[in-house]
């Protein structure tokens, strides 16, 4: 795999080899022993998937106090914009967001250190998303702060008519009143 931070700190982008014939592929999409070596010694706890519709935009989420949870996230199928906003307020990159697009062919994978709010946006008609996590669901210590927010100033490369919020999404804070780390 090769491993690639950007230029948020603890923030990765990880491509697998994959090893393609004419029966399709294989490919090792995590492998404990090297992401620790890497990254950092991360004890995923849990697996989610879900899938979603074009224009569905998720996040951005993230929990507060000692439920923060880091996320190694990936496609299986279709194509999303995937965003980490760092929100450790005593780092250089605070307020600031990485983006990375996540698609089936490219197989990339990104990984969120905790102290970073998630959100993803499906480009393609159907997406088909997995990710790992460090720590549980606590819905008490979630938060959602507004994917258009003026202070984060995400490029979304839909039409905000397109975009598809759940109710909590479209209830979710500024960047000004979240909690921060």
């Amino acid at each position: 795999m090769n491993y690639r931070e950007t230029e948020i700190n603890g923030v990765w982008v990880i491509t697998p080899n994959v090893y393609m014939d004419e029966r399709g592929y294989f490919m090792e999409s995590f492998k404990k022993e090297e992401f620790n070596a890497t990254i950092g010694a991360v004890d995923f706890i849990q697996e989610n998937e879900s899938r979603s519709t074009y224009g569905v935009l998720r996040g951005l989420h993230y929990q507060k106090e000692g439920y923060s949870q880091a996320k190694l996230v990936r496609v299986i199928k279709g194509k999303v914009l995937d965003i980490a906003v760092d929100l450790r307020a005593a780092s250089p990159t605070f307020g600031k967001h990485v983006s990375v697009l996540l698609t089936e062919e490219n197989k990339q994978q990104f990984f969120i250190p905790r102290g970073f709010a998630h959100g993803f946006l499906v480009l393609s008609d159907e997406a088909v998303f997995t990710y790992k996590v460090d720590n549980c669901y606590a819905p008490q210590a979630e938060v959602s702060i507004k994917y258009n927010d003026e202070t984060l100033a995400i490029h979304w490369p839909i039409t905000e008519e397109e975009i598809q919020l759940s109710q909590k999404d479209q209830q979710g804070v500024t960047f000004k009143e979240a909690i921060y780390f």
